[in-house]
């Protein structure tokens, strides 16, 4: 699903309204029906109290029309128009006429105006200020969303949480509707996935409002939102006619005195994401513990005894992930660089081993082209400079992929994979996640799809997608508290299963 610009949105309402013959009230009515229809099926008739909470523009005009609605179908709500502005657009004022007609009134509230009284178990409808929002909400209005973000009622914000700018940070949390759920038209916005604005909603849905689909398929999108569909494409089935070495032989090398257990994480989950067979490369502390535990790796040590000391493999595996557990002391930095300087095919390369190029950014220029790079906030830090927002963090980060010709998977609540200009949104995860390892794991999956001769990009995007997948299917079972890497790795069977199984209705 693509994720557009507000720019888009705006045209492609004008496509649509050109194409379809329409005009744009009633591209604004099908907006509003949506909204009551979403909201009829859950309370169906139910007399808990509505506030509906309208701006002037379109976005208010939504939540107008939506109150014409509510109306004839008998429930109790109460709207209001929020007076920020002397302007009005047009479908607001024309819904507005027909809300009149019906004797119905809205409260309008200025800077002066009593604050509405709103109880713990009401409704309210936020649909203050749309996509358009370019500057910071006035006081008093800042002071109206504090008053609903205290009142505890459950909140639906149309297309967007008021007071939240489609391409940056708000300068004040205050002044930003914290909401519930979301009902997005057409398409999602990027900023329900980044860490600083997607505090702003718990949940949110998009609603199919008609948009031209030519316009949604032709235009080109930076961000792509991952669906299941998209794993499905890439998705190599196994042939009946197969043998272990058909899914390709993975080197898992990382490793340093007590730090084995990041390696054999990192090798469980590159054989459990389907690789024909795994060799792990790590120290000669690693040999025996890794031996006992893990009887189906095969396991290669060279002459350092707590560190690696040379990177070397006897044979020219599928594909290789690196840096998990590797530690930086002097003599496994050289063999990092010495192994980068032989290797030709695209690395994953994890943890110790994004310290390395941060720590000699000469050595990127050694790193294959297409390798997959997986840092977490701290490392991606390292490598590619500190970002003064999540708008500069992604930008930063697009830079560093063109340059350098490597994919960046931006580890987070909503991983996202980086490819050159190109984006893309992981919705598979959750906070239990955040537990020693599980890193390990994912650099040991995007390996084990290499091996099966995945495409880095789609190794990336599938690899992400599971890792997650498996965690919310395990913690759907134990609770957050209780997952740890062990279990993703566990769970990577019911994760593929669950992709591939036949979709259901109603499922993107």
């Amino acid at each position: 699903m693509k994720i557009l610009r507000s720019d888009q949105i705006y045209e492609a309402d004008k496509f649509t309204i050109e194409k379809q013959k329409i005009s744009s009230d009633d591209l604004m009515e099908r907006a509003a029906l949506q909204i009551f229809e979403w909201i009829h099926t859950r309370l169906k008739g139910a007399q808990v109290k509505i506030h509906i909470f309208c701006g002037i523009g379109n976005n208010g005009g939504d939540g107008i029309a939506l109150a014409r609605h509510l109306f004839e179908h008998g429930y109790n709500f109460q709207a209001y128009v929020i007076n920020y502005s002397e302007k009005r657009s047009k479908d607001f004022l024309l819904n507005l006429e027909r809300l009149k007609e019906r004797k119905i009134w809205p409260n309008f509230l200025d800077e002066k105006s009593e604050l509405p009284k709103i109880d713990t178990d009401d409704v309210i409808v936020d649909a203050i200020f749309g996509i358009g929002l370019n500057r910071e909400p006035d006081d008093w209005v800042g002071s109206l969303i504090n008053h609903i973000n205290n009142s505890s009622a459950f909140t639906i914000s149309v297309d967007i949480p008021s007071g939240l700018p489609m391409n940056g940070i708000p300068s004040d949390a205050k002044k930003v509707v914290s909401a519930n759920h979301v009902l997005s038209f057409q398409v999602p916005k990027l900023v329900f996935f980044l860490p600083e604005t997607g505090v702003f909603l718990d949940s949110w849905e998009v609603l199919d409002i008609g948009l031209d689909q030519e316009y949604l398929e032709e235009v080109n999108a930076k961000y792509v939102l991952v669906d299941r569909s998209k794993l499905v494409s890439y998705y190599k089935p196994r042939r009946r006619f197969s043998h272990k070495g058909t899914y390709g032989h993975a080197i898992i090398v990382g490793g340093s005195y007590g730090k084995i257990g990041a390696v054999q994480l990192a090798g469980r989950a590159c054989l459990s994401s389907g690789a024909g067979l795994v060799t792990l490369l790590v120290p000669e502390c690693g040999y025996n513990p890794l031996q006992a535990s893990f009887p189906e790796a095969m396991v290669l040590t060279d002459d350092g005894v707590k560190h690696l000391e040379k990177i070397k493999a006897p044979f020219a595996p599928d594909a290789i992930g690196i840096g998990m557990g590797l530690g930086t002391e002097k003599v496994t930095i050289e063999a990092f660089h010495d192994f980068l300087k032989g290797v030709e095919r695209p690395l994953v390369i994890d943890a110790d081993g994004i310290n390395i190029l941060a720590r000699y950014p000469k050595m990127i220029e050694n790193v294959p082209k297409s390798s997959i790079l997986t840092p977490h906030p701290k490392e991606l830090e390292r490598l590619i400079g500190k970002w003064t927002d999540d708008f500069d963090k992604l930008e930063k980060a697009h830079r560093f992929s063109t340059e350098n010709q490597v994919i960046l998977v931006i580890k987070g609540a909503n991983s996202i994979i980086i490819d050159g200009e190109k984006g893309y949104v992981n919705p598979t995860g959750n906070p239990g996640m955040a537990t020693a390892g599980s890193g390990d794991v994912l650099t040991g999956i995007i390996t084990g799809m290499l091996a099966q001769g995945y495409q880095s990009v789609e190794a990336a995007i599938f690899g992400v997608y599971l890792h997650g997948l498996a965690a919310d299917l395990k913690v759907s079972e134990i609770g957050f508290e209780a997952l740890i890497a062990s279990h993703i790795i566990d769970n990577l069977g019911n994760a593929f299963v669950n992709v591939l199984r036949p979709k259901q209705e109603g499922e993107s």
